[in-house]
């Protein structure tokens, strides 16, 4: 008799200590950050811990900001053979550019030229640039401040995409990138500058209901 007593009583504390676990959970779960559930072992605040790592420069603000950019619109155009001419398809792309540049002041941003492996590297280094300055004058037609377009880089033909000593397209190429903020230096934590960057993507995936929105050379 007095074995099953011990036994009951054993289960009771079991179930009661599973309840209070249970309760102490959903306390936790009421009480924590919002978005902290889907941030793994990083915990209540990990979202200013990250936002405190970017802007040490722990993480490349520069970098991620590229990506976005290059995620949401063609960064890259090409060309034909020895030409440094804008056609349809480029000039198209580059309006996308321009339409995320004007909307993102505080960015700036390098272009960069390339060609493929046809002609000398001094013909193809100059070639590049061309290609280079072809899309900022484009971008500044469309309202956006030559100031912005920080630099103009001319890889000519030392960076190919493609290893062939033919004439290729995937090669002829530029390629446009963040290259900082307007500010110079690093922005401080929340800065004004990159704090607008974020609050307006904020904004726009609020008013979108949470969704996606919907010898020559060559």
């Amino acid at each position: 008799m007095a074995g099953n007593m011990k036994l009951r009583t054993l289960a009771i504390t079991v179930g009661t200590m599973a309840v209070l676990a249970g309760c102490s959970e959903g306390t936790k779960t009421f009480n924590s950050e919002v978005g902290s559930t889907t941030e793994g072992s990083l915990g209540f605040g990990s979202a200013i811990a990250q936002n405190q790592a970017m802007m040490s420069g722990n993480q490349s603000y520069v970098i991620n900001m590229t990506r976005k950019f290059a995620a949401d619109v063609p960064n890259t155009v090409h060309f034909a053979f020895n030409s440094s001419v804008l056609d349809a398809q480029a000039r198209n792309a580059l309006l996308m550019q321009a339409n995320w540049i004007r909307q993102n002041p505080e960015v700036r941003f390098r272009v960069y030229g390339h060609t493929d492996l046809v002609g000398s590297n001094a013909y193809n280094k100059a070639l590049g640039l061309r290609r280079a300055r072809a899309v900022v004058n484009f971008l500044v037609s469309q309202g956006i401040s030559r100031s912005r377009l920080e630099a103009l880089v001319s890889y000519g033909e030392t960076h190919p995409l493609v290893y062939t000593q033919a004439p290729n397209e995937q090669n002829r190429r530029t390629v446009t990138e963040v290259s900082g903020f307007v500010t110079k230096g690093k922005p401080m934590l929340l800065d004004g500058k990159y704090a607008a960057v974020i609050y307006r993507d904020y904004i726009a995936s609020a008013a979108a209901g949470g969704g996606d929105s919907g010898g020559g050379g060559n």
